[in-house]
């Protein structure tokens, strides 16, 4: 047999064995999702007086994690107003991840729309989109008892935001990086607030508690993905995509952990503080940094770090060498 058949042959082999792990990871996430979901209105007691929202409830108070709650302005002002602001933020937060769930779902229905019988990916996807559809129920009930006039994305994002549900046919992959661009930022933040006690109020942690949990499965399920996919992606195809990957988890965490001017308006918040904060301290940046570091290392694994992609993080600061 030609040497050349004999290395296709075992090629496919190996990809046969690759599609095998791929579709049982599938079907394990699958299993999970229904062994343990959460049902927005029944497994959060709403109107329990103990979730109740006071908006200067001292609970909400920013922890000194987020880059406003470090800062000696925010630590000035009086508790009331720190827990006014507090709230404003999360419910922030809530909303622009309501709105990047609802350009989730519509981009995996739409990668869902021409999948075959029997696929392994359609069934997941089904069920991330149901849980994400939870996820942002929760979220927005969330946002109207705060009663925060909060607007989430910029009107700009929210227009190009239409583009992004069609991406995951025209470039799937892409479309999974910029799924991870919007999920690791908020899961990296929330469950950092649930280790160190940040989310003191019974209903932020509640929901925190639910979004962390289900949203490991979504993460999950992007990297595998990517993980199966890019490896066989054409060279140029491949390269174009290292150098769009940084740009695009800079702008998600970005969305995710920056307020708009709105909040500094709202709060008589001085504009130099707003610059300070976001982002021009070390603490802030590396809040920055760390929030995509997996990400990251997921983008060296599967062959994404070149000379001409590495500059661009490193451009952007979201670049760390004795992380990659």
């Amino acid at each position: 047999m030609p040497r050349a058949q004999v290395i296709d042959i075992d090629e496919a082999r190996r990809r046969d064995a690759e599609d095998a792990l791929y579709e049982k990871t599938l079907r394990r996430l699958s299993k999970a999702s229904v062994e343990k979901h959460w049902e927005p209105y029944t497994d959060i007691p709403w109107d329990d007086p103990d979730f109740e929202i006071a908006p200067e409830d001292p609970r909400w108070v920013l922890p000194e994690m987020d880059p406003l709650g470090a800062h000696p302005w925010y630590r000035a002002q009086p508790e009331r107003v720190q827990a006014r602001i507090g709230l404003w933020r999360q419910a922030q937060v809530c909303k622009v991840g309501m709105q990047f769930e609802n350009v989730l779902k519509r981009g995996l229905l739409t990668y869902a729309f021409r999948l075959p019988n029997d696929s392994a990916e359609f069934r997941y996807v089904y069920h991330e989109t149901i849980e994400e559809g939870h996820h942002g129920m929760m979220f927005q009930e969330f946002v109207n008892r705060s009663g925060s006039p909060v607007e989430g994305m910029p009107l700009a994002v929210r227009v190009l935001a239409e583009i992004v549900p069609p991406m995951s046919l025209i470039a799937p992959s892409l479309f999974f990086f910029w799924v991870l661009a919007g999920e690791e930022p908020i899961d990296y933040v929330q469950r950092r607030m649930l280790r160190d006690g940040s989310a003191r109020h019974p209903l932020l942690n509640k929901i925190i508690s639910i979004h962390v949990a289900e949203e490991a499965r979504h993460i999950s399920f992007a990297r595998q993905f990517l993980k199966h996919r890019v490896p066989h992606m054409a060279a140029p195809q491949r390269f174009m995509l290292s150098l769009v990957v940084p740009p695009s988890m800079k702008l998600g965490v970005l969305l995710i952990l920056t307020p708009p001017v709105a909040m500094g308006r709202q709060f008589q918040i001085p504009e130099q503080v707003m610059k300070e904060t976001y982002w021009a301290t070390d603490h802030s940046k590396d809040l920055i940094s760390r929030a995509v570091s997996n990400v990251r290392g997921l983008c060296s694994e599967i062959g994404l770090i070149n000379p001409a992609s590495k500059r661009i993080w490193r451009l952007l600061n979201i670049w760390e060498d004795e992380k990659s």
